[in-house]
């Protein structure tokens, strides 16, 4: 039953932020389940890299999702190429800069909003409109550890997570009468290549503070944003869905 719940045929999910990481593993996810998929993200090489990888099913279009206009026309290509969008995964993000409140640079602080919270507004707001008249539809917005909690020494992205979050409930209850479900993803540490860069003992410290001892992968990752992406998870909505290894449930963060 799980795996025909699973089921993506003739299901088209547009995913942000697609080229690496979380973004192209739920992408191979939704391929694997017979969906189609079209990636978003900045770099086109790697956008054809990862079609090329992901077969007939994968599909592209490059745009900086902080630019209202590349993120709406590269939508609008998305329907244009392979239909309605069923799914809309906005995981695109950037962990900006550190530094104290004070001297926060506000340059730095707008682009980090732009690309975390503003872009998934105009996502939904413009994919909003069809799901409604088809009544059916599912959006996923990722979240993060910061979506829950304080961290110290960057404002401007623990701002837009929280944002984010709360804008994916309000946006969850006002399509509800509609069919169409939004759910928040909160990843851990995940192996990203974000992740990746930082030195091993960094990264040995991160998974000692997981109480499963372990980062996480982003197929780990792709396994629930396809499942909250499909009819499996038809009665879940307005929720935040860690995953995490039990950080935000447990006293070790």
């Amino acid at each position: 039953m799980a795996d025909q719940a699973m089921d993506f045929a003739g299901r088209h999910v547009v995913i942000t932020g697609a080229s690496t990481g979380i973004g192209r593993a739920t992408a191979a996810r939704v391929v694997a389940a017979g969906g189609m998929v079209t990636l978003i993200a900045r770099r086109a090489e790697l956008l054809q890299q990862a079609c090329i990888t992901l077969g007939a099913q994968a599909g592209w279009a490059a745009a900086d999702v902080a630019d209202k206009a590349q993120l709406l026309a590269a939508l609008d290509a998305a329907v244009a190429q392979r239909g309605p969008i069923d799914g809309l995964f906005c995981n695109a993000g950037t962990g900006g800069t550190f530094a104290a409140v004070e001297d926060y640079a506000d340059e730095a602080f707008d682009q980090v909003i732009a690309v975390n919270l503003t872009s998934v507004f105009h996502a939904i707001a413009h994919v909003a409109p069809a799901m409604k008249a088809r009544r059916r539809g599912a959006i996923l917005v990722t979240g993060s550890l910061a979506s829950e909690r304080g961290m110290a020494m960057n404002a401007a992205y623990v701002a837009s997570k929280h944002a984010v979050l709360g804008l994916a409930r309000g946006v969850a209850l006002e399509l509800a009468p509609f069919g169409v479900r939004c759910n928040c993803v909160v990843p851990g540490f995940i192996e990203t290549p974000m992740l990746d860069a930082l030195p091993p003992d960094a990264m040995a410290a991160m998974a000692a503070r997981v109480p499963q001892g372990r980062t996480g992968s982003a197929e780990e990752l792709a396994e629930v944003a396809a499942f909250l992406l499909s009819d499996a998870a038809a009665h879940v909505t307005a929720q935040s869905w860690a995953v995490d290894g039990g950080l935000l449930g447990t006293l070790s963060l």
